[in-house]
């Protein structure tokens, strides 16, 4: 992958989600596979049945119930106490886990002609979290947002505590616009920041990761602190961003990525000189496809969802049709 200064970062909330999206949005809203009850009052129904105003079935009075609840025509008409249940709301919580990690800044490419420029991918998975976090929001549930893989700067946060209902949107959106104004910066243990951010989730509901899952020598292992098994309350899923010509090089030729070279990896310093050839481009599908077989099972072993997403998908596209086909959204 190629790094070079970001030139079309979003610098206002209408850039990282422009309105045109944002309407094809407003009748979407996040699924759980499992269906909870959460704490608070929110807007998704539950099987379980409680005290708000939507009716759902009758049963027979049992002494210490709530008398409040009694239908008291059914009483006057045939002498016997009925109470009336309800379908109870459940609170959904929509936590977002977005990789800053620098390699996540690569991947900007120039459009040609007829086809319009890719963003690297660190500008892509903001604008994504934004549009899931804007579908969150919208529909009254907690919506959660951390950034990891980098060194914290002094004075900004790498998290913000849930948020419910649009008023929150300029406060998610300032934040994500003040991450992707930070750069790369120095590559943190994407491990470690996961985990760190998972340790803080609670309620029931989803947990999505946006990363590239390109972890020198750990492969998906973040992925763990995500998973099922330790968030069992909590759908996991994994959205693996890459960039067109990480996953066809031969698209990178424009960007310089030809002939002798010294490629250095912008996380760990590595470096390693190779001439790019016909047999070397091969080489790299072959680790691509392993490596991409590598994150699926990383991710089906622990019981995460995973989704490749290159970043020339279009995100309303993405949202609207693949995440709702795969069942993050309804």
């Amino acid at each position: 992958m190629l790094i070079s200064a970001t030139k079309n970062a979003p610098r206002t909330i209408e850039e990282l989600l422009p309105p045109s999206i944002a309407a094809k949005l407003d009748r979407l809203d996040v699924f759980s596979r499992r269906v909870f009850a959460g704490k608070l009052p929110g807007e998704r129904r539950s099987k379980r049945r409680g005290r708000s105003v939507e009716f759902d079935d009758f049963r027979e009075y049992a002494a210490g119930d709530d008398l409040r609840h009694v239908d008291w025509n059914i009483y006057a008409r045939f002498d016997r106490l009925i109470i009336k249940l309800f379908r109870e709301e459940e609170d959904l919580a929509l936590h977002l886990v977005v990789d800053a990690s620098p390699s996540m800044f690569a991947g900007e490419q120039e459009g040609r002609p007829g086809q319009p420029e890719v963003a690297s991918k660190a500008v892509f998975a903001h604008r994504l979290a934004m549009a899931l976090a804007y579908v969150g929001l919208v529909r009254n549930n907690r919506v959660s947002i951390a950034t990891v893989g980098r060194e914290v700067v002094a004075g900004r946060s790498w998290r913000m505590t849930p948020l419910r209902g649009r008023l929150s949107l300029h406060r998610i959106g300032d934040f994500l616009l003040g991450s992707l104004a930070e750069g790369g910066g120095k590559a943190s243990e994407l491990e470690a920041d996961v985990r760190r951010a998972a340790a803080g989730m609670s309620g029931r509901g989803l947990v999505v990761l946006l990363s590239d899952l390109l972890v020198p020598g750990a492969g998906a292992k973040g992925l763990a602190a995500i998973a099922a098994g330790e968030h069992a309350s909590l759908d996991a899923y994994c959205l693996q961003i890459l960039s067109p010509a990480e996953l066809d090089p031969a698209r990178a030729a424009k960007l310089g990525l030809s002939g002798d070279l010294r490629l250095t990896d912008i996380e760990t310093g590595r470096g390693v000189e190779l001439t790019i050839s016909t047999p070397a481009l091969a080489r790299y599908r072959e680790r691509l496809e392993e490596f991409l077989r590598e994150s699926r099972s990383a991710c089906r072993t622990r019981g995460v969802a995973h989704f490749l997403v290159p970043t020339d998908t279009p995100i309303d596209r993405l949202v609207v049709d693949s995440l709702r086909r795969g069942g993050m959204m309804r």
